[in-house]
C-alpha cells in the first residue's frame, strides 16, 4: 500500500547541492508534481553508491514510499500511476501509457545522445569533487576520447541535433503539449533531458521561434514555476 507520508527521492546533485541535473530524476520530479505528491529529495552523487545500495542497483532516481522502494524512472512513473489512481493521471489511460513508453524510448535513443554531444564537457565542471575522476573516466571510456574532444565540434553538430527534433517540433506546432492541451508523462520524459542540459550547460540549444522552445518555456513555468527556478543557466 502507498504511504500517507512524504515520498523520499534520491536525486543527483553537483558540487552545489542545489544543482540537480539528472534528466531521469527530473522526469520523476515533474511526475510527482503532476500527481500532487509531497516529496523530500536527498542529494546524491555518482560515487555514493552505498547510499542507494538498499535498492539493489547503483543509479538514481530511487524513491522510497513507505515500505516500498522503486528505481528506474519509467518503473517509478508506472508505480506512481498505479499506486495513486485517485490523483491526476500521468498517462491518461492504457493507450496513453503505451504512447508514453514510445516517447520515453525515443528520448533515450535520439534526444539524449544528441544532447550529450552538446553538454558532456560542461557536466565535468559541475560535478562534486569526489565524482570528477569517476565521471571523466567512465564517460571518456563510453565515447572513446576526452570529453573536450568529444564536444569540440558541438557548434557544428547543433543543426543536426535541431533537425532530430522534427517529430517533436511538428507536434508542438499544432498543440501546446505532446499530450494535447495539458502535459502528461510523455512531456516530462522529453523535458527532463532539456532540463538536464539547462542545469549543467550554457549552450543555447533552440532558436527562439522554435515551437520546442515555447513548449520548454511552458514546462519551465509549470507547477508554480519550480522547474524554472532550479539552479542552472538561462534556457
Amino acid at each position: 500500500m502507498p504511504s500517507t507520508q512524504k515520498i523520499v527521492m534520491y536525486d543527483l546533485a553537483g558540487a552545489d547541492p542545489d544543482r540537480r541535473f539528472s534528466p531521469y530524476c527530473w522526469r520523476i520530479k515533474l511526475a510527482l508534481a503532476h500527481k500532487g505528491l509531497p516529496v523530500e529529495t536527498i542529494p546524491w552523487r555518482f560515487t555514493d553508491k552505498a547510499a542507494i545500495a538498499f535498492s539493489g542497483q547503483e543509479k538514481v532516481p530511487v524513491i522510497v514510499d513507505g515500505g516500498r522502494t522503486v528505481h528506474d524512472s519509467w518503473r517509478i512513473a508506472e508505480y506512481l500511476e498505479d499506486a495513486y489512481p485517485d490523483r491526476p493521471s500521468l498517462f491518461g489511460g492504457a493507450a496513453g501509457r503505451g504512447l508514453a513508453r514510445f516517447v520515453n524510448g525515443w528520448t533515450d535513443s535520439v534526444v539524449h545522445p544528441g544532447l550529450f554531444r552538446q553538454v558532456a564537457a560542461d557536466i565535468a565542471d559541475h560535478v562534486a569533487e569526489q565524482d570528477i575522476a569517476y565521471f571523466r573516466e567512465s564517460r571518456e571510456r563510453w565515447v572513446g576520447t576526452t570529453l573536450a574532444a568529444f564536444c569540440a565540434d558541438r557548434e557544428d553538430r547543433l543543426p543536426e541535433f535541431r533537425r532530430s527534433l522534427a517529430p517533436l517540433r511538428q507536434t508542438l506546432a499544432a498543440q501546446p503539449f505532446l499530450a494535447g492541451e495539458t502535459p502528461s508523462y510523455a512531456d516530462y520524459a522529453v523535458f527532463g533531458s532539456f532540463q538536464w542540459a539547462r542545469c549543467i550547460s550554457p549552450v543555447r540549444l533552440l532558436e527562439p521561434d522554435d515551437p520546442v522552445h515555447a513548449w520548454r518555456a511552458r514546462l519551465l513555468a509549470a507547477f508554480d514555476g519550480f522547474p524554472g527556478k532550479a539552479t542552472g543557466y538561462e534556457p
